[in-house]
């Protein structure tokens, strides 16, 4: 592995970091992508898009679909999706005491992982970034906001 491998990991975090804290306190609008307002899957696919990783966009039951669960011990690993009441509703993992997500009260916002989001977790996916080109300059293309979503109102 050469030196410039190794320290991809890193160099990812920071721009994902990054990324979701440039949207933090934009408001909940359902079946959005920004770049003003979010829903939940739409505030995570464009944090990704934001870092240069590109997946389809669709509701937080297609990421379950589409990604690997991650081992056991990066379940609550920065960057890691988090998925809750019944794949209805997606966040990413800031680190094991909470996530950033869009929620309908609030927007996108650092929630921790408190009782009611712990009682209510589906379970854990990662974006695989290997198979991905990451560009460090990478934007996001104007989103297309009209996409059909299965979500449902997202959490509180």
């Amino acid at each position: 592995m050469s030196p410039g491998e190794r320290s991809l990991p890193g160099r990812f975090n920071t721009q994902l970091l990054t990324a979701i804290e440039s949207h933090l306190g934009s408001s909940y609008h359902f079946n959005t992508t920004g770049p003003d307002s979010f829903d939940c899957s739409g505030f995570v696919w464009r944090a990704y898009q934001d870092v240069g990783v590109s997946f389809q966009r669709g509701p937080a039951r297609s990421y379950w679909a589409t990604f690997a669960p991650p081992p056991k011990e990066e379940e609550f690993k920065f960057g890691t999706l988090v998925f809750f009441s019944g794949l209805t509703h997606v966040g990413i993992v800031a680190d094991e005491k909470g996530f950033y997500h869009s929620a309908r009260h609030g927007g996108v916002v650092y929630s921790p992982f408190n009782d009611y989001w712990l009682s209510r977790i589906d379970g854990f996916r990662r974006v695989p970034l290997d198979s991905m080109p990451l560009n460090e300059k990478a934007r996001a293309k104007k989103p297309a906001t009209n996409l059909q979503s299965a979500e449902d109102e997202d959490g509180p």
